[in-house]
């Protein structure tokens, strides 16, 4: 409650946290593109192996005249089990007899065809160029999970702020060379860079949003900046239609970092963070900064150092040592409650990347697959923003992650010919999956103290990044049954909603500051 009373002196939800959600918006939405880039840098194209009869017109000029397109194409590239053309093989010599052939199986061994031996031709209907044209990804070559606790750890030690500025500095260098890197090893190793930050800037910002602000108006700055990352998600697939090469693209969505980055430096660091890792001064600066922001001027006489000392110091006390990790899980309490958050973020996540795989059904088009999930999402997160105020925190993380998981079963067993139900509760199933996760963000920065919040998220984020990994590698148990990779997308949710009832209800409650606030 200390930190309550200082807060409402410099003003809990004034001028300076409007501006302040307003450039963790703006950030949070440029930055959120970054995880989706390779959504449309990474396309894998319509493609087939280069042949002289089509593609050498020194050569192929005569044929051409005679010959149509479709007739070149049948007699150069064999087709597969589907009756397409292979993007991966073609004949070794042009086989004239197959356009007097009526069969659809013309009788062709495999010693008739070869690889792509010289290069493949790509569909640039839809992308100019991406990375797997440049380095020609395809047939046989075809971090931010570090990062997470990395910089989580260094959040705590060294402050909200300042990891926050040098993360979003280190994403737009990484990526902004990204996009001159002469060889794939080096682009992945950037990206990689890029990803170890990247995360870092989404989940301080949440952090620095709910320590400046109170119990009751915690909820609102944490689901505004999730909603910032579903129109990250409507800007990456309009922005990717109108600039279909992937160098104009990744320039595009990483030159506003450097501008956000030197606008950073003008946020106020923690003062709870400040106060609690026992900086008395800088909290006390930061609280009268924060309060003259405010237009709260008398609040500078009453907002002195020996009356921020006799508020806090109970806090301060029990603050006196920075927990490292391992005293952090020696906290049986806190302990639980990592884990339970931990295995809440994975059931949460593991879905909501199983649900976009499903979701590709609405459309052939991926900016309109795009632009749609990023609407779905935000909506759902504008529900959760009203619903927050009035229920508990887990009465409705419960009730959607009931929902998003008895979408996903109903649609698992569902005929494919009921295509517009199996549409709809997949839009339903992502949308109450996106309320979860906004109702786990709200509910992760009301349960751990300021004294390890930023470790604490770090090890969650790694959760994430483990389900994101996890939930396409369980689409390869379709050998044993197509329904087991749904089924098991279906049961991480309503295990989610059952396991946050373990959980203690921090509605209207204030921020535990120090481990022994929540032993």
């Amino acid at each position: 409650m200390g930190f309550d009373v200082l807060l409402d002196q410099a003003g809990d939800l004034g001028r300076f946290q409007i501006l302040q959600i307003a450039f963790f918006f703006v950030a949070n939405v440029i930055t959120y593109t970054h995880i989706l880039l390779e959504n449309f840098t990474a396309a894998i194209p319509g493609h087939r192996c280069w042949v002289p009869v089509l593609d050498n017109h020194s050569t192929s000029g005569n044929d051409s005249d005679i010959f149509s397109q479709d007739a070149l194409l049948r007699v150069s590239i064999p087709l597969d089990a589907n009756l397409r053309p292979e993007k991966c093989r073609r004949f070794t010599h042009p086989q004239w007899q197959l356009l007097h052939l009526n069969r659809t199986f013309p009788n062709v061994s495999e010693s008739d065809t070869e690889p792509c031996v010289d290069g493949w031709v790509y569909d640039q209907s839809s992308f100019s160029s991406t990375i797997v044209t440049k380095w020609d990804l395809v047939c046989e070559s075809h971090g931010s999970l570090l990062g997470s606790l990395i910089f989580g750890y260094l959040s705590d030690r060294y402050g909200r702020k300042g990891v926050y500025t040098w993360c979003l500095l280190q994403t737009a260098i990484m990526d902004t060379c990204a996009t001159f890197a002469p060889t794939f090893l080096i682009f992945c190793i950037l990206r990689f860079l890029a990803g170890f930050s990247v995360i870092i800037v989404l989940s301080n910002s949440t952090i620095l949003a709910s320590e400046w602000a109170s119990p009751n108006s915690q909820h609102i700055g944490v689901t505004l900046l999730l909603c910032a990352h579903s129109i990250g998600q409507i800007l990456l697939g309009g922005l990717a239609f109108a600039i279909h090469d992937w160098h104009t693209l990744h320039l595009t969505v990483s030159i506003p970092l450097f501008v956000l980055s030197l606008l950073s430096r003008r946020l106020v660091e923690s003062a709870r963070w400040l106060i609690t890792t026992n900086q008395l001064a800088e909290g006390t600066k930061a609280l009268r900064r924060v309060a003259h922001i405010n237009g709260k001027e008398s609040a500078g006489e009453i907002l002195t150092l020996e009356f921020v000392r006799s508020t806090m110091q109970e806090e301060m006390d029990k603050a006196s040592t920075k927990p490292s990790v391992v005293e952090v899980f020696q906290a049986p309490k806190l302990r639980m409650r990592i884990l339970y958050l931990s295995f809440l973020r994975l059931g949460t996540t593991i879905p909501f990347y199983g649900l976009i795989l499903n979701l590709q059904e609405l459309g052939s088009s991926i900016f309109m697959f795009q632009i749609l999930f990023g609407a779905v999402t935000f909506i759902s997160r504008c529900i959760i923003l009203l619903i927050t105020k009035y229920m508990d925190r887990r009465i409705s993380q419960s009730l959607f992650s009931f929902l998003a998981g008895l979408c996903i079963l109903v649609n698992t067993f569902l005929f494919k010919e009921m295509q517009t139900l199996r549409v709809i509760l997949a839009t339903v199933g992502t949308g109450a999956v996106s309320a979860a996760t906004a109702t786990f963000a709200v509910q992760n920065a009301e349960l751990i103290p300021t004294i390890c919040r930023s470790t604490v998220a770090g090890i969650h984020n790694v959760s994430s990044r483990i389900g994101a990994v996890l939930a396409p590698l369980l689409m390869t148990l379709v050998v044993y049954s197509p329904h087991l990779p749904w089924i098991i997308y279906g049961v991480f949710p309503i295990l989610s909603g059952l396991i946050v009832f373990g959980l203690p209800e921090t509605r209207n409650q204030p921020l535990p500051n120090t481990i022994q606030d929540v032993e």
